[in-house]
């Protein structure tokens, strides 16, 4: 332990890690950028950072605040101290609705912010695409903006005051009341301001997109609000500890216009046009952004239903206001303008609100998915967010691709067409010197052009490392001086985020790139084929950093919403496979301890494989590293006993009563733990005495069946629960199906998919199961019959693992058939084939949770759609991430508590609020087992409920 971390650690009540894992976490952010960390300190709470400024001041060592790390310029890395102040900083500490005013900790993130503010009929306007993860703090520093900022400005127009920690320890309070004990330091700024206003006046652009530099046009002579100088500042200047926010009302309605062109330069030509109807939003998608949508399972649906043909661009205008009536006429009036501009019947129209949120989900993911490209050509950020005003759009983007074109290359654009700032990216690979070249090549000249038409090289992103050495030819020598005047006054010894607005390295420096000089992946064999990537590290460096999965909703990543740790989220997790996979720490770093600290509370939901618009497969990933880690330090007890459940479960109706009386009574829980490595606070499941054989009821007469279908009946839904399996094949009897049963050619146990043995990296072991699996299906497969799975884990491997660990025609054969339950009986009656007489319940309504791998495939809606079948039943699904049970993990004695809290953030407190006739009903096995033994509750198969609401015949 060096001095500095020693020292932090006896001042600072919260976290201070300097451990190598730990700093690569956080050497990266959104862009190309990687600058190893001193080390990284959690702050808990305002006095921990007062101590971490202090003690780094006497050390001589640089501080660098940070909230989400989603900065695309290189903000957010630094060989500094990195504080993180969005695991515990992020109160609200002040509402006032009736002044529409707010204050919060840095920390908070916007999202969480306007859920609060829902309930005042209030919320924050600044709405940037990284909303669901954005800290406070972080949009103050780099003057974010967003969608709306045609109606409502950027962070600068909404920040009220800021209060800070300078440099030097003294805490200040930034607004627009008199200088309490900074006085000195604001009339220093009235000086710098003053004696360059001409050349201000001269020099900044006359566009609203400008976040360059520092605010010097903010600075008055007479009282003006001293917080506006902080906005933007990017750390430089001091550091954030609190931040008050003006309001605005939630418009109760919107609508929402899709324009199609089947030109880019349309569009172009076309905003200035479409402004003019006093629109909120004007948002670009380009072709580019729509193909690659229709690709991601999470956004093709979306775009197949609301994009008509295969437009070139699609603008998306959105209105807002307290009427809908007066809303719709708003978009007849944009149809009328798009007929007159030469594009009839161009406008889908969109008032439905779930609707207008699907299409502005596309929207926010756009940074994410045009990374998803694979390969190592990626768009890159440099000239990121230019802006300029919209009488030279058209213009400027035409003379930009003539640039792309220049250097072989082509753009990706989409985002803010209504104010003139588009993210637009070249593609290129910046892990070769002749694209590094390229990159700068590119800069120069599109700045160049930006100047030209009198706008801003940085209109929302920021400077960081990317932009910052290009404020001499954009503001002239004069004002880069006085934005150094202005970092000195403030922070005279350099201790805040140096190297950024002032005083910069070259933004193509490669010694601070991701890929540095002789950036090369390991040789490893690897166990799974990532040939779809072009190799396991490829796949590892999808991740964009972007931190899409540091939200707080949906699926992904459940272990992160308990824990608020970045090694905890797929980016962590994925930022140190990149570091192991490229020797970056050390050589055996792979199969370290504190690698499987990090991928330790991945729970294999495979929520990041649908929800991070990249597709991370980080479950996929952790089988791999399972695979080498296992092989070095050997297999425990327990993942044996869990891994061999298949093969031994036949034999399992024998331990019927001795699994009761284990679950009865707590000393023989206790007696056991040790050896299995289970809690003895759980019970753990129960083999049936009835275990399920494959047999049809086969009816003697009637008519023809409808069709074949094979039931794929999983270990657990065999031997632990056949009522499952007996109820699915009532329903599938009574429907008319002819059901059939896999035949074994080895005659041994039934089939297992491999799961288990996947779980524990056994990826061997899970090889001969699954080539037992290809030798029973491949045939029924080929016939086009369906292959119908109960169990969402394991049905759902045939759709993806086994295509990783099988490769070939036969495994995508199965894959191609491979069904679950539900979606089965959904295909089968939107064909118009399901025939199912069913009557209503007793019970009215039902609750129903996902099981992860169920949204993660996108097998979700087919379960709510099959129970609304039955007559009279009200179906609610649960918002709720994983149960937190996830196979054994929540079994094991380590994970028995941090189960619980995944399973208590949202799916305990739904079941308990049910009513006591209402059902539960979820597909997982172990979401059943953790509904049970955490709430006293029985939940439910789908297949069960189906099975009570049938007519006797």
């Amino acid at each position: 332990m060096n001095a500095l971390e020693e020292r932090l650690r006896k001042e600072v009540q919260g976290d201070v890690a300097f451990d190598a894992v730990t700093r690569a976490l956080y050497a990266t952010d959104a862009s190309i950028y990687q600058i190893e960390p001193r080390g990284v300190v959690i702050p808990k709470t305002i006095d921990d950072i007062a101590a971490v400024i202090g003690v780094c001041r006497e050390a001589g060592v640089p501080v660098l605040p940070r909230g989400a790390g989603t900065s695309q310029c290189g903000q957010t890395v630094g060989n500094a101290v990195v504080v993180d102040t969005s695991k515990h900083l992020r109160a609200i500490e002040d509402l006032d609705a009736s002044s529409r005013r707010v204050r919060v900790q840095p920390g908070l993130v916007l999202d969480h912010l306007n859920a609060r503010l829902k309930r005042e009929g209030l919320f924050f306007p600044i709405d940037p695409s990284t909303a669901s993860r954005a800290t406070l703090g972080g949009m103050t520093a780099n003057n974010s903006s967003g969608a709306r900022s045609i109606r409502y400005g950027m962070m600068v127009h909404n920040v009220l005051g800021v209060d800070a920690i300078l440099a030097d320890g003294t805490r200040a309070a930034f607004d627009d009341g008199a200088p309490n004990g900074v006085a000195p330091l604001i009339e220093r700024l009235r000086a710098i301001a003053s004696s360059e206003a001409d050349e201000i006046a001269k020099r900044f652009p006359h566009v609203m997109r400008r976040v360059g530099g520092y605010n010097l046009d903010a600075i008055k002579t007479g009282p003006f609000n001293t917080a506006k100088i902080l906005v933007g500042s990017e750390g430089t200047l001091a550091f954030f500890t609190s931040i008050e926010l003006m309001l605005q009302p939630l418009p109760r309605e919107r609508v929402l216009g899709i324009c199609h062109f089947p030109r880019f330069h349309d569009a172009m030509v076309s905003t200035k046009d479409l402004v003019k109807f006093d629109p909120v939003a004007v948002e670009l998608v380009d072709r580019t952004m729509l193909e690659l949508s229709r690709t991601n399972p999470a956004f093709a649906p979306t775009i197949e239903r609301y994009v008509k043909g295969r437009p070139d661009a699609i603008l998306l205008v959105e209105f807002t206001g307290d009427d809908a009536t007066l809303l719709r006429p708003k978009l007849d009036e944009l149809d009328e303008c798009m007929a007159a501009l030469g594009f009839p019947n161009a406008v889908v129209k969109v008032t439905d609100a779930a609707a207008q949120s699907e299409i502005w989900s596309v929207r926010s993911a756009g940074l994410n998915i045009m990374t998803s490209m694979k390969g190592d050509a990626k768009p890159v950020s440099i000239i990121e967010d230019c802006a300029v005003d919209l009488e030279h759009l058209a213009d400027y983007t035409a003379r930009l691709t003539e640039i792309f074109e220049k250097y072989g290359t082509y753009g990706t654009w989409y985002a803010h067409a209504s104010v003139g700032c588009l993210h637009v990216r070249p593609v290129l690979n910046v892990k070769h010197d002749e694209d590094v070249g390229k990159l700068r090549a590119i800069a120069e000249e599109a700045f160049a052009l930006v100047r030209e038409y009198g706008g801003s090289h940085s209109g929302e992103h920021g400077d960081g490392i990317v932009r910052s050495e290009f404020h001499r030819e954009m503001f002239g020598e004069r004002i880069v001086r006085a934005f150094e005047d202005v970092k000195d006054a403030f922070d005279p010894k350099g201790l805040f985020n140096p190297g950024k607005i002032v005083r910069p390295p070259l933004m193509d420096d490669r010694s601070l790139f991701r890929y540095p000089p002789g950036y090369e992946p390991i040789n490893l064999d690897t166990a799974l084929d990532w040939s779809e990537w072009g190799g396991f590290s490829s796949a590892v460096e999808m991740c964009n950093n972007n931190g899409a999965c540091r939200k707080n909703s949906d699926v992904m990543c459940p272990s992160y919403m308990v824990t608020q740790d970045e090694e905890h989220v797929t980016r962590g997790r994925a930022n140190a496979l990149r570091h192991v996979l490229t020797g970056q720490l050390g050589r055996d770093a792979l199969t370290s301890e504190r690698m499987y600290d990090v991928l330790d509370l991945c729970v294999s939901c495979k929520g990041c494989r649908r929800e991070c618009p990249t597709g991370v497969d980080m479950a996929r990933m952790k089988i791999e590293f399972l695979h080498h880690y296992r092989k070095r330090h050997g297999w425990r007890t327990k993942d044996r006993i869990v891994a061999s459940l298949p093969r031994y479960a036949p034999f399992m109706k024998y331990a019927n009563a001795p699994t009761r009386l284990r679950n009865a009574l707590a000393p023989l829980a206790r007696g056991t733990e040790k050896l299995s490595g289970f809690s003895a606070k759980r019970s753990v499941p129960v083999p049936s005495a009835r275990p399920f054989l494959d047999d049809s009821l086969r009816r003697q007469n009637g008519p023809p069946p409808v069709g074949e279908v094979v039931l794929f009946v999983d270990t657990f839904n065999r031997y632990f629960e056949p009522q499952n399996a007996r109820a699915a094949l009532r329903v599938l009897e009574a429907a008319k199906y002819d059901v059939i049963f896999p035949t074994l050619r080895d005659r041994g146990r039934p089939l297992c998919c491999g799961r288990t043995y996947l779980g524990a990296g056994m990826v061997d072991e899970a090889r001969r199961e699954m080539q037992r699996v290809i030798a029973a299906l491949e045939e029924p497969a080929r016939r086009g019959i369906p292959i119908v799975g109960l169990e969402p884990s394991c049905l759902l491997t045939l759709r993806d693992e086994l295509l990783a660990v099988v490769p070939g025609e036969a495994a995508k054969t199965i894959a191609s058939q491979a069904l679950l339950f539900e979606e089965f009986l959904v295909r089968e009656k939107c064909e118009g084939r399901l025939n199912l007489n069913l009557h209503p319940l007793a019970e009215q309504k039902a609750y129903v949770h996902g099981h992860c791998h169920q949204k993660a495939f996108g097998a979700f809606a087919p379960v709510l759609e099959t129970l609304r079948m039955i007559p009279s039943l009200e179906v609610v699904p649960i918002d709720s991430s994983c149960c937190g049970m996830a196979g054994s993990f929540g079994y094991e004695i380590e994970h028995y508590e941090i189960s619980k809290k995944m399973a208590e953030r949202s799916l305990l407190p739904a079941v308990r609020s049910a009513g006591e006739r209402d059902l539960i009903v979820t597909d997982g096995t172990s979401c059943r087992h953790q509904i049970a033994d955490l709430s006293d509750r029985k939940a439910l198969h789908v297949a069960q409920v189906l099975d009570r609401a049938l007519l006797s015949s």
